[in-house]
């Protein structure tokens, strides 16, 4: 399994990360920002990327911000596309 495949889909996803530290789950996460379970799930698994308004919602409620929850890693080059 690749580093990115890792990062993205297993534990090490940041909202993932922020949300478990925070003790929410994804279904009290998706009420709080007006969003489906799904749509969290499709996020940590890095298979939706979220609308700018959805990611300062998500980072809002996590805490956070959206550099630290969807910034690009150092392992993406710039003309990467982020899934």
């Amino acid at each position: 399994m690749s580093r990115r495949a890792a990062t993205v889909g297993g534990t090490d996803n940041p909202v993932r990360r922020h949300r478990r530290a925070q003790r929410l789950t994804q279904a009290e996460l998706a009420t709080a920002v007006g969003v489906s379970r799904q749509t969290v799930i499709a996020v940590e698994q890095g298979d939706y990327a979220p609308s700018v308004y959805l990611a300062l919602r998500i980072a809002r409620a996590l805490s956070a911000t959206v550099e630290e929850l969807f910034g690009e890693d150092e392992n993406t080059t710039p003309g990467e596309a982020r899934r």
